[in-house]
């Protein structure tokens, strides 16, 4: 039976999305055959085999794919929330207060779990600062929103340079190197991919209602959109979104700007499919970043938001001029 065209491209991107995925996991110090590669997936393959690619490479892979599909999914809410195509998962300040419970806890001496933890309580902390203050005593509009992000993100900013002047100096590069975007610590990774997947399946039944939105809150609510409750969920689904990436892999950045940008030149603007497409090529997008940032220096690896930046930059000022 064949598959009907406007799904075409989600096969499209997960096909590239497992190519993706196996190149990854071929390449490294000691490099692996496509071949042998697809044997241990299979379950045979050598002893050394299995454990380069199921215990070291693989959830590292998983864990950029989780990575680059929240942001990518983020920015889609985001930018549909604040109707602006240039709006990004960071926009709000959210990764400013990951960043601050994290380096807070790698100032105590803190690793592992509580490092985790200690950003994903600085990103909802965000949350809860920018939204109360947005909403003040009466309501909020997208711009109001907006710049409140703005400014609390410049605060945390100032608090982070703060912390890093105290900082002693053999647990700088560690702490930069999170800020800048780094996989190399990443735990497991399927907390992220099974909140990805539960997010998409709910905002799936509501890409008519996001569809509409995306036109403006006045025209949606004429058509009976409960526009209120749907932009307080379209915010709090890119935030859990946005501290979840930035939990996993610290501040990777241009993800969640560029790539729903790029997707809604190429497949339009329908949100039942931007959607899903952005977390395929989100993914996909990182997988192959944090191979670059693997091999292009080896043995010594660079921090994936730098290969991010260097392809998000010049990709999204092509985009910007081509779409004039």
């Amino acid at each position: 039976m064949p598959i009907s065209s406007p799904y075409k491209p989600l096969l499209i991107l997960l096909l590239a999305g497992f190519l993706a995925a196996l190149i990854s996991v071929s390449i490294g110090s000691t490099a692996i055959g496509f071949e042998d590669t697809l044997r241990v997936i299979t379950g045979s393959g050598t002893e050394l085999q299995q454990t380069l690619i199921l215990e070291l490479r693989l959830p590292r892979t998983l864990s950029a794919f989780a990575t680059g599909g929240l942001l990518a999914v983020a920015g889609a809410l985001m930018q549909v929330l604040l109707r602006n195509p240039l709006a990004d998962p960071y926009v709000l300040g959210l990764s400013g207060g990951a960043a601050v419970g994290a380096l807070l806890a790698m100032l105590a001496g803190a690793a592992g779990f509580l490092v985790s933890g200690s950003a994903f309580a600085g990103a909802m902390l965000a949350t809860l600062l920018v939204f109360g203050l947005a909403h003040g005593s009466g309501s909020w509009t997208p711009s109001r929103l907006l710049l409140t992000g703005v400014v609390v993100a410049a605060g945390w900013g100032a608090i982070i340079t703060l912390i890093l002047s105290m900082t002693p100096a053999s647990r700088l590069p560690g702490m930069l190197y999170w800020l800048m975007g780094d996989l190399s610590h990443a735990a497991t990774p399927w907390p992220g991919l099974i909140i990805l997947l539960l997010v998409c399946l709910m905002v799936f039944p509501l890409g008519r209602a996001l569809n509409v939105l995306a036109r403006g809150s006045l025209q949606a609510a004429a058509l009976g959109v409960s526009v209120r409750p749907l932009e307080w969920s379209i915010y709090l689904m890119a935030s859990l979104l946005t501290a979840t990436a930035v939990t996993m892999a610290g501040s990777v950045g241009f993800v969640g700007l560029v790539v729903p940008h790029m997707l809604r030149l190429v497949l339009g603007n329908d949100q039942r499919l931007i959607l899903p497409a952005c977390a395929l090529a989100g993914g996909t997008l990182l997988v192959l970043a944090d191979t670059l940032a693997r091999v292009v220096i080896a043995p010594e690896q660079l921090p994936v938001g730098v290969i991010t930046a260097l392809i998000g930059v010049p990709t999204f000022l092509y985009l910007l001029y081509r779409s004039r």
